[in-house]
């Protein structure tokens, strides 16, 4: 039976139980609410009253709920605004959950909007973080950290690119991909979202805590404490000129003191630090979006794949350390190698 079928038929049962007059079939409208880049979907039910609700489809043999409904309410303990989960199907991977609307972070963000709506963003993700404890989600350990590095000459190099990379350019990637792991690895360890992004945080209201509603935080872990900060400020859907990220990130890190988390006393070693995990998670995403696009169909993707290519030639020019990375990237591209400063 189609899953569209399924669906319909175990969200009327949850709608007609909830009604006035329970057993009987309830009228809904259902489309469409958001694309996402797995195998869960998202529609948006409209109820004869006008109000509305969102049904998540992420079938099992693809998908498990379970970290969604576990991470659900760890951040919602925290104090945050994410969805509430009225029912569950674990067996048939169907949630019926509470709309946060159709407004995204990225539909609104100009030079007047953003400095409250990532104020907002900075408290949340402060809240998050205090509220971490070791062992209750999976660790961004090593193993993970490397799984995602290997994404970029599996799938951007080799299958979006097309290049076979010789023994010295595997060489190159080898040492720097050690280098930032080593980095990663010594930051403090808090929740991380692992999406915190314009993409996943919706307007919901003027005020903190309302906004933002958080989405997509299935995948959350135990990790670097700078992850979600760079997702935020080195977003693969917009960008900010440099000094305008400075100012959202010393934001970020002053609140953070104030809140007893454990960033970096000083914030030029905290802001490597984070350039650092920026480059991870850049690698991983070039590494995702060509996967997205030849395996799974979403080309779309590929459009935004120049703004993180940025981001990462930027920091490998920046740090002597990345600086083989750049030269390689400039292979890769077929660019003509440049001189810069370096630190």
């Amino acid at each position: 039976m189609p899953r569209t079928v399924l669906l319909r038929d175990w969200l009327n049962g949850q709608l007609a139980s909830r009604a006035p007059e329970p057993g009987r079939d309830h009228e809904f409208a259902l489309e469409p609410a958001s694309a996402d880049a797995s195998f869960r979907r998202y529609f948006r039910v409209t109820l004869p009253d006008a109000s509305t609700r969102i049904v998540m489809d992420a079938p099992p043999e693809h998908e498990d709920c379970r970290p969604f409904l576990k991470v659900a309410g760890l951040f919602r303990a925290a104090g945050v605004h994410v969805p509430e989960v009225y029912a569950h199907d674990l067996e048939q991977g169907f949630l019926l959950l509470s709309d946060l609307g159709k407004t995204m972070y990225l539909d609104v963000l100009d030079a007047a909007t953003a400095p409250q709506l990532y104020r907002q963003a900075n408290a949340a993700l402060v809240d998050i973080q205090r509220a971490s404890q070791p062992g209750v989600l999976p660790d961004y350990d090593r193993a993970l950290l490397s799984r995602e590095l290997d994404l970029f000459p599996d799938w951007y190099v080799a299958r979006h690119l097309g290049v076979t990379l010789n023994e010295a350019q595997r060489a190159t990637l080898r040492s720097v991909f050690e280098k930032i792991l080593v980095s990663n690895l010594a930051q403090p360890k808090v929740f991380v979202h692992r999406d915190y992004h314009s993409r996943n945080l919706m307007v919901c209201g003027d005020t903190y805590p309302a906004n933002p509603g958080i989405i997509d935080f299935q995948d959350a872990v135990h990790g670097p404490i700078t992850y979600d900060l760079v997702s935020l400020y080195r977003d693969a859907y917009i960008d900010w000129e440099e000094a305008e990220e400075l100012d959202y990130v010393i934001r970020y890190w002053e609140l953070a003191r104030t809140a007893g988390l454990p960033v970096h006393p000083d914030f030029d070693d905290f802001y490597r630090d984070y350039e650092w995990m920026g480059a991870q998670r850049q690698i991983k995403v070039l590494g995702i979006f060509a996967r997205l696009c030849h395996r799974d169909g979403k080309a779309g993707y590929v459009n935004d794949m120049p703004r993180v290519l940025a981001y990462l030639r930027r920091t490998c020019e920046r740090y002597l350390d990345l600086r083989p990375l750049a030269r390689l990237l400039d292979q890769l591209e077929e660019r003509p190698v440049g001189v810069g400063y370096t630190f």
